[in-house]
């Protein structure tokens, strides 16, 4: 009979995993992939550190959890730096003085703000939809070429039928700062995500391959509480309906050159390239190996059975979450959290914070 059953194998799992280890309890972990980390996984191909399932960088402005991920890791100085390449033309992101001035021709802020404020007079009001909320904040031009395309191939629909918080914490800055992050801490791991992982589930039994939800009697009956970080509405046998997610297609191959593009991020923000950008992952350890390995992505719309990468935080599923939220609360001995249980987008930060306070509050003394 092990304390705890941790159903998820990554960041979240991991971090409820060490902190009840460290407090002496024993601990199974199951997945059902064939690997741990979830969707931070990392890899070496060709000396390379590969994100299998998208580029993860990690970056926070709250000290304790800076502290905290790096007892398990050291982190190098990367800082993201993105580019958009628009039919072949290339421009800075996050939007900035080096954007603008590619833009436009200009090269001080004042003129930046001039033609910027010109363009988003016709927005009145509270913006209704992305696109409205993305004219305000930086205009038509640049909302044509930087962020329409883009964003429809990503979400698959029009931007105007968008909610508008998608892209509220836009960056947008009057300086010829390239740094896509106003996070005080910023970058990657040396060694990879993976030996996080591994060095946070010490300690722990894993089973991998293992189908947790096609065995859940069988399985819970193992530990005295359980952390499930799968989807919720998976977890109900999606009685209430299914949630809405996107999903991410990924096409990954080794060059024989040592630098493909010239930068770890690449976005395509014209609506007729399929794939949304391309990584060049040796970039984000400043690797000098002799090959190189890039992943294109493509955004995809889910379906039962597809890996669900970001929640459709939209009213109608938010309604549906909710609904759910009430069953989980009336399981007993089961916590939901992470970004499928809780059907939230969680950067890497908030993830580790969100699962310390749970752990906090199941490891509470008396709670064995």
């Amino acid at each position: 009979m092990y304390n705890f059953l941790i159903i998820g194998a990554g960041l979240y799992g991991a971090v409820i995993a060490h902190e009840a280890i460290k407090r002496g309890k024993s601990v199974l972990v199951v997945d059902k992939r064939d690997h741990i980390g979830g969707n931070i996984y990392t890899h070496a191909v060709e000396g390379i550190n590969v994100h299998q399932y998208g580029a993860h960088i990690f970056h926070t402005s709250d000290k304790s959890i800076w502290d905290y991920i790096n007892s398990f890791a050291e982190f190098n100085n990367y800082v993201n730096s993105p580019i958009a390449d628009y039919h072949g033309e290339i421009y800075n992101l996050p939007f900035n003085m080096n954007t603008f001035s590619k833009m436009w021709g200009i090269k001080t802020p004042d003129e930046a703000k001039a033609i910027i404020e010109k363009q988003r007079a016709e927005i009145t009001g509270e913006p209704q939809n992305l696109e409205e909320q993305a004219i305000s904040l930086v205009g038509w031009d640049i909302y044509e070429k930087l962020i329409k395309g883009y964003t429809e191939k990503q979400w698959g629909r029009s931007c105007t039928e968008l909610p508008a918080f998608i892209i509220r914490r836009l960056p947008v800055r009057f300086t010829y700062d390239n740094n896509y992050f106003n996070d005080r801490y910023q970058g990657i791991p040396l060694g990879g995500y993976t030996a996080i992982i591994e060095r946070m589930l010490k300690g722990a039994e894993i089973r991998l391959n293992t189908d947790y939800l096609g065995k859940k009697v069988e399985i819970d009956a193992l530990a005295e509480k359980v952390v499930y970080t799968g989807q919720i509405d998976a977890y109900f046998g999606y009685k209430l309906g299914e949630l809405e997610y996107r999903s991410v297609r990924f096409e990954t191959e080794v060059l024989d050159t040592d630098n493909y593009q010239g930068n770890a991020v690449v976005n395509y923000t014209d609506r007729e390239t399929p794939f949304t950008r391309i990584i060049e992952h040796k970039h984000f350890e400043f690797g000098t190996q002799p090959k190189t390995v890039i992943s294109r992505e493509y955004s995809a719309s889910w379906k039962c059975g597809d890996e669900p990468y970001y929640p459709v935080n939209d009213e109608k599923n938010n309604a549906l979450y909710e609904e759910y939220r009430k069953l989980a609360a009336q399981v007993s001995k089961v916590f939901f959290g992470g970004r499928l249980g809780e059907y939230k987008y969680y950067d890497m930060d908030v993830t580790i914070k969100s699962a310390l306070a749970l752990a906090s509050k199941v490891l509470r003394l008396g709670e064995f």
